[in-house]
């Protein structure tokens, strides 16, 4: 089930980007959750949730984009005692982003995981109190 369920997300992750050449919105959904994540699990890690806004409309998101990811990881993460359930393809976003996470977690441990998003997250994450 759980291998189902992955590779249904590989799939939806391989789907060709519907707006020309900008980067599909499941790009971004796992680069916020893999934000908020390094917020949580990393020692001195912080967010700016207005570079979150700014790196959407570069990708060329609809406006709102940031808050329905927001309110979707927080509702699935939460079991849904906070956020709000978003619509199917954004839940189904959130949850490959999820599992890509946690499997990047486990293969590189978490300071190594850590370490990984200082690069690939620059400009969204930031030392706290820089």
């Amino acid at each position: 089930m759980r291998y189902g369920f992955l590779m249904t997300g590989l799939l939806l992750l391989a789907a060709p980007a519907q707006a020309g050449d900008a980067p599909p919105r499941s790009t971004y959904v796992t680069m916020v959750l893999q934000a908020f994540a390094a917020k949580v699990e990393c020692p001195n890690t912080d967010l700016v949730y207005q570079d979150l806004v700014q790196k959407a409309q570069q990708m060329q998101l609809p406006d709102g984009t940031t808050e329905k990811v927001r309110k979707a990881i927080a509702w699935m993460h939460t079991g849904g005692k906070m956020g709000e359930k978003q619509d199917d393809e954004l839940m189904a976003e959130v949850a490959v982003a999820t599992q890509a996470t946690d499997m990047d977690q486990r293969r590189l441990g978490m300071p190594g995981w850590c370490e990984a998003q200082k690069t690939n997250l620059a400009g969204l994450i930031r030392s706290k109190g820089g």
